[in-house]
């Protein structure tokens, strides 16, 4: 827990002065010999919010009820293991012998004056590899010189609503809508939970990690 907390405080998860209301995720996935590792965390008004570690998400802040937040944990907890056994399957087909580091870093932020900002950011071992562009719904490569699986991953990104309007959509809206809504309150409690943002940018998150497939097995072969 100690290393998420200083890794999203270093990436400065929720903690920009400027923003009247913040919400970033960090979230990373590292596959070496068929194995898979998951961890990150996301962060409202710079507060944990959520944990992920290794194959098990978990609710910090109690944003919503145990037996709702039970089904949601579900989900991502079996997405995670279909991720990981088939990330093993396709290893004893293309072994890659050397680790792959895929990192995810997004969220949403409102600022005094009204307008907000929302972004989704790519590295793959280290450097920067993808962007969103927001405003025109695509991905843009942003790896240093020609990169074929960069250019594969880009491609392939841009193929499906699910990444492409949809994401936008909830960057762009979703996101922004309940950051909007959170500002007009009074310090009372709402009776609308924040945990659709928190939990949608999760699992959205996790849905992408389905492209690091398509990045592995480029990497093992060919684009």
């Amino acid at each position: 827990m100690l290393r998420l907390l200083l890794l999203c405080g270093a990436l400065g998860c929720g903690a920009e002065q400027a923003a009247l209301a913040t919400f970033t995720m960090l979230q990373q996935t590292r596959v070496s010999d068929g194995s898979s590792v998951f961890w990150g965390n996301a962060s409202l008004d710079g507060r944990l919010s959520h944990l992920l570690e290794g194959f098990n998400v978990t609710q910090v802040l109690p944003l919503e009820p145990p037996d709702a937040w039970a089904r949601r944990q579900q989900y991502v907890d079996t997405y995670l293991l279909y991720f990981g056994q088939l990330v093993k399957l396709f290893h004893k087909e293309r072994p890659i012998n050397y680790t792959q580091r895929l990192r995810c870093h997004l969220g949403c932020r409102l600022f005094r004056d009204g307008t907000a900002h929302s972004f989704y950011e790519m590295t793959l071992n280290g450097t920067a590899f993808l962007s969103f562009h927001v405003p025109n719904a695509t991905w843009e490569r942003r790896w240093p010189g020609p990169h074929a699986v960069a250019a594969f991953a880009e491609k392939e990104l841009m193929k499906y609503l699910t990444t492409t309007q949809d994401l936008q959509h909830f960057l762009n809206t979703t996101c922004v809508g309940i950051l909007q809504a959170q500002s007009t309150q009074t310090g009372k409690q709402s009776g609308r939970s924040h945990a659709p943002l928190v939990l949608g940018l999760i699992v959205g998150t996790v849905a992408l990690l389905g492209m690091a497939m398509g990045i592995f097995l480029c990497t093992g072969g060919s684009c």
